[in-house]
């Protein structure tokens, strides 16, 4: 049985592994954390867990307040996974204490905020006990049923060279969200890149993740090296930021960010890079808020010599993701391709169908009780980093990669670093 310990949860996302109970967690969780609203906000999730009508949770924190919660966790030790879903600056650091004193961690991304990180994460990473990243864009069934298809020896023909990226991937997400259909409130330090991240690693973090694992088992270097990159500003009204951390003032670190009426925060990017011998491109922006009735958009295009591949997610999709296969080559051999690809993937994803849109396109139907949401997917990894735990090792190759995509954001973070000081 393990006893789960949680530091600083500051982020929505340490709660989400609490989502549904584990027959191998102790109902008793240890929580050390300094007293206010995050932590507040921590506990009234894992509650609505706890009271809800289906599935409810039976989750007991144990609430260890004080002044310096990793110091008290290291001296008392009262479990053997750690979870840290919060600041990320000085996230790297947390991470390498807590592997060098026998604990293992499951951390929200990204781990790196500046290329000093990197010495860290690689400590981390080099050894047993386990260090993983809370990463859970593989796991949706339209992430997985890409995948099949970008592997399908037949269907893609191989990615295109040429001017455009074979793989380039689009996302807008915004400050102003909704969480278990409650509004999430953001700490003041989330609109600090110092804090949270820039846009270099932010959510470049889970991209740059997304390409390795669609290049996985292609030939080529699978070390990703930049090619080029820069990022921008978004500026928040001040009213918004209210609205948002709930906080009625502007605290003193981020007092130089502030451009008249709004606050300038350096969160979005744009990154080229080489892998496994196909140029990729990520780009990444944060906007106040979502239209009426909208949220958070993205676009994945993979292109292949005889077809490509579209996942795209926004208005036109009512905000559900859609993927869409088109021909580049010859249409009857991209039909026969799809049908093969997507007969092999039947055990795996059953039911899913293929509905031709004319001229070569077909959008591919995924039944929708494949998939079990975003939000059900980080319990998911904490039972996979159990599983791991039990068999005494994690998969092969996994910190390699890992480290290999912190090295190059860390390089595409001191290469937007002059963007930033320039005010862009």
């Amino acid at each position: 049985m393990h006893t789960l310990c949680f530091l600083e949860p500051g982020h929505f996302h340490a709660t989400l592994t609490l989502r549904e109970a584990h027959p191998l967690v102790s109902p008793e969780i240890a929580v050390y954390a300094r007293k206010g609203p995050e932590l507040d906000d921590f506990l009234a999730l894992v509650e609505r867990f706890n009271r809800r009508a289906e599935r409810p949770t039976r989750w007991r924190p144990d609430v260890r307040e004080g002044a310096d919660p990793l110091a008290r966790l290291l001296d008392e030790r009262p479990g053997d996974v750690v979870v840290l879903a919060g600041r990320n600056g000085g996230k790297a650091r947390t991470i390498r204490r807590l592997h060098e004193a026998g604990l293992h961690v499951l951390a929200d991304k990204p781990w790196l905020v500046c290329p000093e990180d990197l010495a860290d994460i690689r400590a981390s990473l080099g050894a047993w006990p386990l260090a993983r990243e809370m990463m859970a864009g593989r796991r949706s069934a339209t992430a997985r049923l890409v995948k099949r298809l970008v592997d399908a020896p037949d269907l893609l023909g191989g990615f295109a060279a040429g001017a455009e990226p074979a793989i380039e991937h689009e996302s807008v997400h915004h400050f102003e969200k909704l969480v278990d259909g409650a509004p999430l409130r953001r700490p003041p330090w989330y609109f600090d890149a110092r804090v949270q991240g820039s846009g270099a690693v932010d959510i470049t973090t889970h991209i740059v993740d997304q390409a390795q694992w669609l290049l996985d088992g292609q030939a080529g270097d699978a070390t990703p090296r930049l090619l080029a990159a820069r990022g921008w500003s978004t500026r928040v009204p001040l009213a918004a930021f209210a609205r948002i951390t709930r906080s009625a003032d502007v605290p003193p670190e981020l007092a130089p960010a502030v451009d008249g009426s709004a606050l300038r925060v350096f969160c979005n990017a744009e990154i080229t890079y080489a892998i496994a011998g196909v140029t990729a491109r990520a780009a990444t922006r944060w906007d106040v808020a979502a239209p009426a009735g909208g949220g958070d958009t993205s676009r994945v295009v993979v292109r292949g010599r005889q077809a490509r591949l579209r996942i795209e997610q926004n208005a036109e999709t009512a905000y559900q993701r859609r993927v869409v296969v088109e021909a580049r080559g010859g249409r009857a051999r991209t039909a026969h391709a799809l049908a093969g690809a997507l007969a092999a993937a039947s055990a795996e994803l059953p039911g899913v169908l293929a509905r031709p849109l004319g001229d070569g396109a077909y959008e591919l139907d995924v039944p929708p009780q494949l998939d079990t949401g975003h939000e059900a997917q980080f319990a998911e990894l904490l039972d996979e980093l159990l599983g791991w735990i039990r068999a005494g090792r994690g998969p092969a190759g996994l910190a390699e990669r890992t480290l290999a995509k912190y090295a190059l954001l860390a390089e595409a973070a001191a290469a937007t670093a002059a963007d930033e000081a320039a005010g862009h």
